[in-house]
């Protein structure tokens, strides 16, 4: 296979967006829209990949040096268009004699599968080739004027179209590959003799045509190829990214009576028999293991939960939560960097941080694992069969042995051996007829008044 490369231009000012967070460096299932494009390029085997930035945006030059390497990162200052942005990753590429293709940060939907067949259509002779997409409303767009044999003749850009171009629902998306050494040869060439001004892409095509090149065109869904210039755009994009996610799960198995409510991260992931109730939330990184139940008003991030599990409704589980085998988090359970074991059970009104519960053990509707000096975080275990009476207060660092039974409402700041009772309160002191006597008083007084 010849080798491949990707210039993914990132360099546009995204003013649209009104946003202080650079444009592609918003959030689409919660992965930014740089790293899905540097995505997309790793996908299709891209042995080379380059982010064109602006000088404008530091941190996206900085965010791609992080992800790629320092050589992976060409500045366009100034903004000259898009050839002019494509040029600007030239140096990055000295010597590079494989494919090319150009791809944009801003297209979060474009992935591998969508751009893979222009790779193919080089392999079959083309000298370049360009990914077109059908338009639901082409007005915006340049139509892709095509000959008899399917081979695209020229873009024109709406603006400069024919009343017969007009009526051309075939559109441009931008993306195109072509031999490095020709792309960049044929950009040598384009001149900025337009209204703007600026050097386009566009004109690679017009320029290998008046040399007897072969310009293929291969095609995209709309929503593959869309674009994000503004937060009413990336809702849109998010919109198209949920229902691809939510169907892939239906369809591998995964029950959800509300599917629209369910929101999912770009790596989440769903095992066959689970079952999702409505108005879940999975953040990045939670993996959900067959026959798990996740019940209403629940929302996971970074977290494992075990075959059988059930959780919610309205659980909690953050970063470092790992749920055992069937064990309960019930509702209003919050779980961070602690691990349940089998069979457990939280079955309400608790927190559990920083620490581990041993299979079949009981946490009791108020406990919580009081893991935070104000300093530093401190662990709380608990061992297997161990019963966590309700209203309990574990000040870690504490062990609970196997078990063991703490009484309710206990504050347990020291270990407690394998099957001990532990209790901590104060005598309970009682005084007979003193609620009568208060209220007689209180009763008195108001009516003195």
């Amino acid at each position: 296979m010849t080798e491949r490369a990707a210039v993914i231009l990132a360099a546009g000012q995204g003013t649209r967006m009104r946003s202080p967070t650079p444009k592609v460096l918003h959030k689409v299932g919660g992965r930014r829209l740089l790293d899905r494009a540097i995505d997309a390029a790793e996908g299709l085997g891209c042995s080379r990949i380059v982010v064109v930035a602006g000088a404008h945006s530091p941190q996206v030059a900085a965010m791609a040096k992080a992800r790629l390497g320092d050589d992976a990162v060409a500045i366009q200052d100034p903004p000259l268009g898009t050839g002019h942005a494509v040029r600007a990753a030239e140096t990055a590429l000295r010597g590079f004699a494989g494919d090319v293709v150009i791809t944009y940060a801003d297209t979060p939907l474009l992935d591998a599968d969508a751009v893979s067949p222009l790779f193919e259509a080089r392999a079959r002779g083309a000298d370049l080739a360009v990914l077109g997409f059908e338009a639901a409303d082409p007005a915006p767009y340049g139509r892709l004027v095509q000959d008899h044999d399917g081979s695209l003749l020229k873009i024109v850009e709406a603006k400069d179209a024919s009343p017969e171009e007009l009526l051309i629902a075939a559109s441009n998306s931008g993306v195109l590959a072509a031999p490095a050494p020709l792309l960049f040869d044929l950009l040598s060439e384009v001149t900025n003799q337009n209204a703007k001004g600026e050097y386009y892409l566009t004109d690679v095509v017009g320029l290998a045509r008046a040399r007897g090149l072969k310009v293929a065109v291969v095609f995209a869904s709309e929503a593959k190829v869309m674009g994000v210039n503004a937060q009413s755009e990336l809702a849109v994009a998010e919109s198209q990214f949920q229902w691809g996610r939510r169907t892939a799960f239906l369809e591998s198995g995964v029950s959800m009576t509300a599917p629209e409510t369910v929101f999912f991260a770009w790596d989440t992931v769903i095992e066959p028999g689970v079952v999702i109730e409505p108005n879940v939330v999975f953040a990045e990184g939670v993996t959900v293991r067959r026959g798990a139940v996740i019940r209403a008003f629940c929302h996971l991030e970074g977290a494992v939960v075990g075959s059988g599990a059930l959780i919610g409704p309205y659980a909690r589980l953050r970063p470092g939560a790992e749920i055992g085998e069937d064990a309960h988090i019930g509702n209003f359970v919050e779980v961070k960097k602690a691990t349940i074991g089998k069979g457990a059970k939280a079955n309400h009104l608790a927190y559990l941080g920083d620490g581990a519960v041993g299979a079949g053990a009981n946490i009791g509707a108020g406990t919580i694992f009081c893991n935070y000096d104000g300093f530093d975080k401190h662990r709380t275990e608990i061992g297997e069969g161990a019963f966590i009476g309700s209203n309990s207060a574990l000040v870690a660092p504490v062990r609970i042995g196997a078990g063991a039974y703490i009484g309710s409402g206990s504050v347990v700041t020291r270990d407690v051996a394998p099957d001990a009772l532990a209790l901590e309160r104060a005598q309970q002191v009682e005084k007979p007829g003193w609620a009568a006597k208060f209220r007689a008083l209180k009763i008195a007084a108001r009516k003195a008044r």
